[in-house]
């Protein structure tokens, strides 16, 4: 038979500290994301989904393309996302055609929808070409291409959202006796 390990009060107290600590960091990152605001990783996988699109359909054989993005400061007035004054993001982005040839897309961004588009002041170029100047990349109308929809309510407030729930499983451990 094999052997029963016994945990400890004091091992059992170390697991659920570590497991609330570990639930608080993951729900901290998704409560500090902004709603409706701009972030890097949205912005750099937008315009990279958008801009590599529009550098096929201007004849550019992508092979690939990474972006990174980076999001200015925001002065907050009474700590309201509504309230705040606009930010504004940048990004850069790299990669090379088919052929070998190197490709960058860069320039700031005042919008990033989740997947569809990008708006701001952005510029192409393919073996030192200019390709594009644009201030909208993709569809700005379309529907979320990832990503929840929440319905809205009569009163124009977002509907109910899921929440994070986290259950902690303890072997060996009975709650009960």
């Amino acid at each position: 038979m094999g052997t029963s390990r016994a945990w400890s009060p004091r091992a059992i107290r170390r697991f659920l500290a570590a497991s609330a600590l570990t639930a608080a960091a993951v729900a901290g990152a998704v409560a500090c994301d902004p709603v409706g605001g701009l972030n890097s990783a949205s912005i750099a996988v937008t315009t990279d989904r958008t801009g590599t699109s529009a550098l096929q359909r201007n004849g550019v054989d992508v092979r690939w393309l990474s972006c990174s993005a980076g999001v200015d400061g925001t002065v907050a007035v009474n700590a309201s996302p509504a309230a705040s004054v606009p930010r504004t993001g940048h990004v850069d982005c790299t990669g090379r055609t088919g052929s070998g040839t190197d490709v960058t897309l860069s320039g700031t961004v005042t919008q990033a929808l989740d997947g569809r588009c990008v708006r701001g002041d952005l510029t192409a170029r393919a073996g030192g070409r200019a390709v594009f100047r644009t201030d909208v990349l993709g569809d700005c109308d379309a529907r979320p291409t990832f990503g929840a929809v929440y319905p809205l309510r009569d009163n124009g407030q977002e509907g109910a959202r899921p929440a994070v729930t986290v259950t902690v499983t303890v072997p060996g451990v009975s709650w009960g006796k």
